[in-house]
């Protein structure tokens, strides 16, 4: 195995997994090196059937192994929405800040001790031959604003457990290292150092 193709076209994401996964040597690939492929509806009810059919669909188009991921904020005080809907949690064509903007109005009654969230990624790899899944999850609180510059989505607000600064304040290797993705991607890296 010595190709992968990213089946995402967001760029921050790609670059992240591209930092995480470099160690391997395998090349990685992108959606953007095959611009036929179309995009994939995310119409699953949970971030696994999203991750897999995303995965599943650029294994079929490009016979190439494919690595996919779906993610979900899940706030405690809203039974674990935005959940599977967090990317377009103000509607279909929103924007980041929308969707911080309308999560922030939804919470702006509740204590801090009350705003406990946690960020889960589910990264799905489909082969000609299986098709596996790997779960990260970060705990941690939606702060009352935003903070910091770096990062994407809800990184602003989301403050992880133990740390004194949100995703988007802390630096790239650090969030990494102690992410949804990073954890989901490291037991995906994990796991594929085995079958070499």
């Amino acid at each position: 195995m010595d190709t992968i193709v990213l089946a995402s076209r967001n760029k921050h994401k790609i670059e992240e997994l591209r930092d995480t996964l470099a160690p391997l040597g395998i090349q990685l690939k992108s959606t953007y090196d095959f611009p036929e492929l179309e995009e994939v509806e995310e119409d699953a009810d949970t971030l696994e059937g999203n991750a897999l059919k995303k995965a599943c669909y650029v294994h079929k188009q490009t016979g190439l192994p494919a690595l996919s991921d779906d993610t979900g904020l899940e706030v405690d005080a809203l039974n674990g929405r935005p959940g599977v809907y967090s990317a377009r949690y103000a509607g279909e064509n929103a924007s980041y800040k929308d969707n911080v903007d309308k999560l922030l109005d939804e919470l702006a009654d509740l204590p801090m001790e009350r705003r406990g969230a946690q960020f889960r990624t589910v990264a799905a790899f489909v082969t000609d031959d299986d098709s596996h899944t790997f779960e990260g999850v970060c705990r941690g609180m939606i702060i009352t604003e935003e903070r910091g510059s770096g990062g994407f989505g809800y990184d602003p607000i989301f403050l992880p457990a133990a740390y004194k600064k949100t995703f988007a304040e802390l630096d790239s290797e650090i969030k990494n290292e102690i992410s949804h993705r990073g954890k989901a991607i490291q037991k995906f890296y994990n796991w594929i150092e085995k079958q070499k």
